[in-house]
């Protein structure tokens, strides 16, 4: 009974969404030969395109929020982040944006509300993790569907 329940929590564990995600977008960069392809691709197949604003003219201005590159890029990004650490990330954009490292200061949390604030991230980066794993293997399977290959891996 014991290695059931230690088999089921590993299986949750961060560690292990950790390497699920890494692994999906991992499979995703493989299978993505041509990123550009990506673009002006909606996120969702059936996706209606709906009028956001009105031009001073009278008609309407279409939008769509964002396309599967987007997405790509991000993933991309977040697997990086959780690879080389979010220090050298957060270094990398200050060094683009030109941010002293010294200009930037830090809030440290009260000791007693350390316990339950490492809780509550560590369960919303838990959920965030099994988002973008889903997000991931969709972007994958929709690329394999643009290019003619949908019937592989699905």
């Amino acid at each position: 009974m014991m290695q059931i329940t230690d088999s089921y929590n590993q299986k949750n564990s961060l560690f292990n969404a950790m390497n699920r995600f890494i692994g999906a977008v991992n499979n995703m960069d493989q299978t993505v030969m041509v990123p550009s392809l990506l673009r002006d691709v909606p996120l969702e197949e059936e996706k209606e395109v709906n009028p956001v604003r009105t031009a001073s003219n009278g008609s309407a201005t279409y939008f769509q929020e964002g396309d599967m590159y987007g997405d790509y890029v991000r993933l991309k990004s977040i697997r990086n982040d959780i690879e080389w650490g979010v220090l050298q990330a957060e270094e990398r954009r200050k060094e683009k944006l030109g941010v002293n490292a010294l200009e930037v200061t830090r809030v440290e949390p009260d000791e007693a509300d350390l316990e339950k604030l490492f809780h509550f991230h560590l369960n919303g980066l838990h959920t965030v993790l099994s988002t973008l794993t889903r997000k991931a293997n969709t972007l994958t399977n929709r690329y394999k569907q643009e290019i003619g290959i949908g019937g592989c891996g699905l």
